[in-house]
């Protein structure tokens, strides 16, 4: 049922006129006139009692007359209260993100956020150190795990879990992983958490839990490097779906021991505190959870 049908309908029950209806509206006669017929076809009523001299409501015009102001008239409160958050959208929002997912997948999320609230300005950190609010002055952070701090507020924003991946060329030169046991006699690439090295990796298998310390030549403080060193050929790497998707759609990445299910690397948007939940931040939760279902979904 089309708002605008229902807003001719209106006019025309106070005007008592489809063609005085039709002007003010800027529609031609026949245009209102196809309308009201298309309303009440879903409806299955009729609305009007026409003669050639007069235009007047039927009883069940009446009452629903009653209901479509109503409507009408919530639908403004509600256009209103979104022009009222649109307008509260402004000022500076310090957002910290993970340097894989950020770079290759929040960019162009954010430029369109930015290019929706075009007086919200942003300052943007990207990088795997867990971010202290008040030294790096961060409004919000996006991060890779619960967070440890329970006097934190975190959103949850995607249900996520690390997948193993090497590239074809490293599969064709040292085969691929099959097993847990097969795991030692690769090359594994780290990358650095809480200035831990990540190299011992999770998985389960029918309800039975597999935890494996591996081994490999490098590490890096920068989870993007290992996903690169990955793509080219330098190992096997660990990493959230989010951060490989785009290269095992290219099948720059191929995914292995995929009967296995990996360790969960859930992404929560966190801020220092409760007082620190603004608009803004409430938005930019929405936003990320809408297109992360997305992403996850397309893969399937």
């Amino acid at each position: 049922m089309q708002i605008n049908d229902l807003r001719l309908f209106v006019r025309v029950a106070d005007c008592g006129s489809i063609t005085a209806a039709a002007t003010e509206l800027e529609l031609s006669p026949a245009t209102a006139s196809a309308a009201l017929k298309r309303l009440e076809k879903q409806l299955g009523t009729s609305l009007f009692i026409r003669s050639t001299r007069s235009l007047r409501l039927t009883d069940t015009g009446e009452r629903y007359l009653i209901h479509c102001r109503r409507a009408l008239s919530d639908l403004a409160l509600g256009q209103q209260a979104v022009n009222d958050v649109r307008e509260k959208i402004s000022g500076v929002v310090s957002l910290a993100v993970p340097s894989d997912v950020g770079r290759h997948v929040l960019l162009p999320w954010l430029d369109e956020f930015m290019d929706q609230y075009p007086e919200l300005k942003l300052r943007l950190h990207i990088g795997d150190t867990l971010s202290d609010f008040y030294h790096d002055k961060v409004d919000v952070a996006l991060r890779l795990g619960t967070p440890k701090d329970s006097s934190l507020v975190a959103f949850e924003i995607a249900k996520v879990k690390r997948l193993l991946c090497a590239s074809p060329a490293y599969i064709a030169k040292y085969g691929e992983v099959t097993t847990i046991d097969q795991l030692s006699d690769h090359n594994c690439l780290f990358f650095m958490l809480e200035e831990r090295t990540h190299d011992q990796w999770r998985f389960s298998k029918n309800g039975r839990e597999f935890k494996v310390r591996v081994t490999g030549n490098r590490t890096c403080n920068d989870a993007e490097v290992a996903r690169r060193w990955a793509v080219a050929g330098k190992g096997v790497v660990y990493k959230s779906s989010l951060d490989l998707e785009g290269d095992i759609t290219s099948g720059r990445l191929v995914p292995m021991m995929t009967d296995y299910q990996g360790e969960s690397a859930d992404l929560y948007l966190v801020c220092p505190g409760r007082e620190h939940v603004t608009p803004v931040i409430l938005l930019l939760r929405d936003m990320l959870r809408e297109r992360c279902r997305q992403r996850l979904e397309a893969r399937g």
